[in-house]
């Protein structure tokens, strides 16, 4: 028997300031779906550190929506560097495995209208292994099981979080330490005990997350 098409989705992007306010609680409702221990002022610190959310709707029914930015940034030995900077992403279940995560997190990239070339450095803060899974094919990933990261991706790591607006960073394992807050997200996705392992130094009863970042389309030399 095949399968039924996936839903029609009608995709918008808008600034995170001033978001309508019928959108905002349907922003809230599927943020609270998806974690446990969601706090509003959580995605609203999200909101005021980057400036675009894209959302993915079918009908009235909110599918998704991701915050996210693009800033060039003076970064350590990488002057002017075009940076990606993903945000909260959720995506409710019913539309999951269509490659909505991406897709959401790449329009609101767009938005802040700096190009693709010939560099980008892409970086998201992530709890659970399953989001970090959109890194791990791309061979430039930090940080890397049972690699510890160099000199100058902990500079560039420490750099990062603080653009993010981290207290404290741990330049030897990447985790961006919590403010004390569970934040559990629902993920119904088997995970290999393998993939936890760079998730061990992860307190997410404390509201820890890992800073992820890749290159695209390449490293540059040294990295």
């Amino acid at each position: 028997m095949s399968q039924p098409a996936p839903p029609a989705l009608e995709f918008t992007v808008c600034p995170t300031q001033g978001v309508p306010r019928e959108s905002l609680s349907r922003i809230r409702a599927l943020f609270h779906d998806c974690y446990l221990d969601a706090e509003d002022a959580y995605l609203e610190q999200s909101f005021s550190r980057l400036h675009y959310l894209a959302l993915a709707a079918s009908g009235e029914t909110l599918a998704g929506f991701a915050v996210g930015d693009m800033r060039v940034i003076d970064l350590p030995r990488l002057p002017r560097q075009p940076v990606a900077l993903a945000g909260i992403c959720c995506v409710d279940s019913r539309f999951r495995r269509l490659g909505l995560f991406r897709e959401l997190e790449r329009l609101a990239f767009l938005a802040a209208g700096i190009g693709w070339r010939p560099r980008v450095l892409s970086c998201g803060r992530m709890a659970h292994p399953v989001s970090f899974r959109t890194m791990l094919d791309n061979p430039t990933h930090v940080p890397k099981r049972h690699v510890a990261p160099t000199p100058w991706q902990r500079e560039v790591g420490a750099a990062i979080a603080e653009v993010y607006g981290v207290r404290e960073f741990d330049p030897e394992t990447f985790v961006c330490r919590g403010r004390g807050t569970p934040m559990s997200c629902v993920i119904d996705v088997d995970v290999a005990p393998e993939e936890w392992e760079v998730f061990a130094p992860v307190d997410r009863t404390r509201g820890d997350s890992l800073l992820g970042m890749i290159w695209v389309p390449d490293a540059p030399d040294g990295w």
